[in-house]
């Protein structure tokens, strides 16, 4: 079973309550160990498929309708009955080492009584801070990780008697809900929340363990579906020339990075059911960090401050449906939207110059292979046969994602500015945010703006990408995958020149758009900035403060 195809089963499993396709989801996991001589399937490019409609002109026979038979009456269901502590449960304040006891007996006995005498002790206290931890014991009821105990029902039916709401056992709206708050979990709630986890991989209570410096709210940490690289990272991925990637359509979206001469370019068809790769480009080191659930690729430049090398994997957890890496090192959770760390001995540590460690952006688009093969004639181009098993075509992995509206995982920061997934090209600079809607400026072409006090002007000549592709579970599929947008300083007004690589200043001066900045007519340099395109909803998850260009 695939990355995709595990997180629709954990989906189901959660709305629907089908948790033995859970129980099989986390039974499973991809051997983060490429297998031996084991290439992907049939290389042959194929022409992107389409949705077959049957013509106005075909002959159709007239349905006969067989009679239904009269369904037999449903009783009516026993509503069930209100939760309520029992005569007698103390309801004196929990001290933090009863609430150890506590947390233990939800998840260390055999037996029922335990857990069910610690549910309704902390009902009894209306002690909130069991709010996030009832949360996870839900899922774990849902997820089957836990098998003694109150039910699922009983959870849903506690949390609404200690918060007053009506949510009852929707796992996903409480967890919405949740992050609205300002609540705080008890004591050791980390170290707990990684014991519960150990039942999918006890790898997943070394990342939660309350030693653990952090600089997020722990509690909105998710499962995303996977063990620890159970979707796993490409490690100096094989190149090949392009006269050899016969398998690769000209209109196939690709992530393109030039470093000092050198460019390499990695198919979406990959990338999508890898999500990162650490490799080597112009000498610099660097991790394409690819969010599939958040639609942004990121490339971070790999140079620690101590001079050594850092390389990522893929955690298995989400954190405001964004992927959370970690890195080789140290194994520190970090961010992927943000580059910081947030979880682990990296917390808080400085660089060089004494700022707060963050991962340096290096140039990337996402553009198609015939384009960029055009602008770099030179590119080499990873190569499909990466040692793992996989269907890499076009949509295999996430197109039915890719061509849906909604989130596969709930976000409680929203706005409805753009919509949920519209692409936007975002620019970080100093303290300022801003999101550039791609429709818009690809639609302009070139943008003259300002980021804070940085005047900026952004080059989206060559407008926007559509993938065509085909998914297992719904068949042929078309989805938006970006745009090829670069972004640079600016100090002056320029407009659209003669061909996508040309601009024009006030005085018909041409500039060049290369990789690391636009050339003047006489030479003049103005810098590239470094950004990224993501969802709409994943840049105002981390940036809720962001300016806005091209909005509804």
């Amino acid at each position: 079973m695939h990355t995709m195809q595990r997180r629709r089963t954990l989906l189901s499993a959660l709305v629907l309550f089908a948790a033995a396709c859970l129980v099989a989801c986390g039974g499973e996991r991809d051997d983060a160990t490429p297998a031996t001589a084991t290439t992907a399937p049939d290389a042959t490019p194929t022409a992107s498929p389409s949705v077959a409609t049957a013509t106005a002109t075909e002959e159709r026979a007239t349905p006969t309708r067989t009679p239904r038979p009269t369904p037999t009456p449903r009783p009516t269901p026993t509503p069930r009955p209100a939760f309520e502590v029992p005569p007698g449960v103390d309801s004196g304040p929990i001290s933090d080492s009863e609430a150890a006891n506590l947390l233990n007996a939800f998840i260390h006995s055999p037996v029922d009584g335990p857990g069910q005498d610690a549910l309704w002790r902390i009902a009894a206290a209306e002690d909130q801070r069991f709010v996030a931890v009832l949360i996870d014991m839900l899922f774990a009821r849902l997820a089957r990780l836990i098998s003694v105990g109150p039910d699922r029902f009983e959870y849903g039916d506690a949390l609404d008697y200690l918060t007053g709401e009506t949510i009852g056992y929707d796992y996903f709206s409480w967890l919405r809900w949740y992050g609205a708050t300002d609540l705080v979990p008890p004591p050791g709630y980390l170290s707990w929340k990684g014991r519960l986890l150990a039942n999918i991989d006890e790898r997943f209570q070394d990342f939660l363990d309350d030693q653990h410096a952090s600089a997020i709210r722990v509690e909105e940490i998710v499962w995303g579906g996977v063990r620890p690289d159970g979707i796993p990272p490409l490690d100096l991925p094989r190149t090949i020339a392009p006269a050899e990637a016969d398998w690769l359509g000209s209109h196939e979206a690709v992530f393109g990075i030039s470093i000092n001469g050198e460019a390499r370019a990695y198919p979406l068809r990959i990338m999508d059911w890898h999500e990162m790769t650490n490799d080597v480009v112009g000498g610099v080191p660097f991790s394409l960090a690819y969010c599939t659930l958040c639609g942004a690729g990121i490339a971070y430049d790999g140079r620690a401050p101590n001079g050594e090398m850092y390389t990522f994997g893929t955690s298995g957890f989400l954190y405001r449906s964004n992927k959370l890496m970690y890195d080789r090192l140290t194994a520190t959770l970090w961010n992927q939207f943000t580059g910081k760390p947030v979880l682990g001995e990296l917390v808080g540590a400085t660089d060089t110059e004494g700022n707060p460690l963050q991962l340096n952006l290096l140039p990337v688009v996402l553009t198609t292979w015939g384009d960029w093969l055009a602008q770099h004639p030179e590119t080499d181009v990873i190569d499909i046969n990466t040692g793992y098993y996989r269907p890499y075509e076009p949509g295999a992995a996430y197109g039915e994602y890719f061509a849906e509206s909604s989130t596969m995982f709930p976000v409680w920061i929203e706005s409805n500015e753009l919509g949920l997934k519209n692409f936007v090209y975002g620019l970080r600079i100093g303290g300022d945010r801003k999101a550039y809607r791609l429709t818009a400026i690809a639609k302009e072409r070139v943008v003259n703006d300002a980021v804070g006090d940085q005047p900026v002007v952004l080059v989206a000549a060559r407008g926007e990408v559509q993938t065509e592709g085909r998914n297992e579970r719904i068949g042929p599929v078309v989805y938006d995958s970006g745009g090829e947008v670069r972004a640079f300083e600016r100090d002056r007004f320029f407009t659209p020149g003669d061909g996508p690589d040309a601009l024009l200043d006030a005085e018909g001066g041409e500039w060049r758009v290369t990789e690391e900045a636009l050339i003047g007519p006489g030479g003049e340099r103005l810098e590239r900035i470094n950004g990224h395109l993501a969802y709409w909803f994943g840049w105002y998850a981390f940036y809720p403060d962001t300016e806005v260009y091209g909005a509804n």
